[in-house]
């Protein structure tokens, strides 16, 4: 039963197309670590180590992936995460410390998690980066990354917000020092060819997340298009347009029940998915061929999970998985 799960999952990953990204906290919890690490069993040994914050809903979906997966083949899968880079970076160095099987690791901020991925990679233990430094993978030793390009994902969503006649963007960076946000604005300046103005919010005080993009608003009255990196943020952004009575439109990346709802309302425009149940996934079974068949993906390139786009005329399917915790 294992060797055709194996083999099923192989051919799912050998379709994933070429086109590959980070989200940062959903929620307030201000505690920077989560710890929910499964029993670990089986003759392969993973550890999953996140940039992401307890509570946060886009890394439980990441995790459930992996999860599913490791239950599915047969592989042991540990998940930690914590948002601070040096508490990450000393989660890798215990993992090596632990001699696991393989690591699975986002790099939000790379250069802070290079010298732990390059022991990883000396200790002779295969890495794998997820969604966000793809640009690095490579080059810190990893054996694959599997994600979404940031600055295609953002020049897309661009290119949505124009073709929906917005003349003027506000791209709200809700999480500083993180280059993928950044490079989400970028490309989303270049596929909408019109004004693109950033505007910096922390994530952690949604209070001030809405009064600011709320005094945007009302102080430049030619925003008509806001674009959230994060689905609270875009829940954010909703309400202050409201608040604001502009009639501005919001689009966001990726997804939460919250954001469903305002698709369906009509509040929200779309959502850029990245599909990131699979960024749990998909390592788990790569770690997985490596390890019984020495197989690897991607060729040097990204597996690319997205983007993919939710709006009105598929949200009540994507709905129904959002329900399991897969969306």
């Amino acid at each position: 039963m294992k060797s055709r799960l194996v083999i099923r999952a192989g051919v799912a990953l050998a379709g994933v197309a070429l086109l590959a990204a980070c989200s940062g906290p959903t929620g307030t919890n201000t505690s920077n670590t989560q710890n929910n690490s499964a029993p670990a069993t089986g003759d392969l040994k993973v550890a999953v180590i996140t940039h992401g914050t307890a509570g946060d809903a886009f890394w439980s979906v990441v995790k459930v992936g992996a999860e599913d997966a490791a239950k599915q083949l047969g592989v042991g899968v540990t998940y930690n995460s914590d948002g601070d880079p040096g508490a990450q970076a000393k989660l890798i160095d215990n993992a090596v410390s632990q001699k696991v099987g393989g690591i699975v690791v986002s790099m939000a901020n790379p250069d802070a998690l290079k010298t732990s991925i390059d022991n990883a990679v000396k200790a002779g233990i295969p890495v794998i980066t997820i969604n966000s430094g793809s640009a690095k993978s490579a080059e810190f030793g990893a054996m694959a990354h599997v994600g979404q390009e940031e600055s295609i994902a953002g020049e897309e969503a661009g290119k949505k917000l124009k073709a929906a006649g917005k003349t003027k963007l506000l791209c709200v960076i809700h999480e500083a020092g993180n280059s993928g946000l950044n490079q989400r604005c970028d490309g989303a300046r270049s596929g909408f060819g019109g004004a693109v103005e950033n505007l910096q919010v922390d994530i952690s005080n949604p209070t001030d997340i809405e009064a600011r993009i709320k005094a945007k608003l009302q102080s430049d009255t030619a925003v008509d298009g806001v674009l959230a990196l994060n689905p609270q943020v875009a829940v954010n952004a909703a309400s202050a347009i409201k608040g604001a009575s502009s009639k501005a439109q919001v689009a966001t990346f990726d997804l939460n029940a919250d954001v469903v709802s305002s698709i369906k309302a009509g509040d929200v425009l779309f959502a850029v998915d990245q599909q990131q149940y699979q960024q749990g996934y998909l390592p788990i079974v790569m770690l997985k061929l490596f390890k019984d068949n020495a197989n690897t993906l991607g060729g040097g390139k990204p597996v690319l999970t997205g983007p993919g786009f939710v709006d009105k005329s598929n949200v009540d399917k994507v709905a129904e998985y959002a329900k399991n915790g897969k969306r």
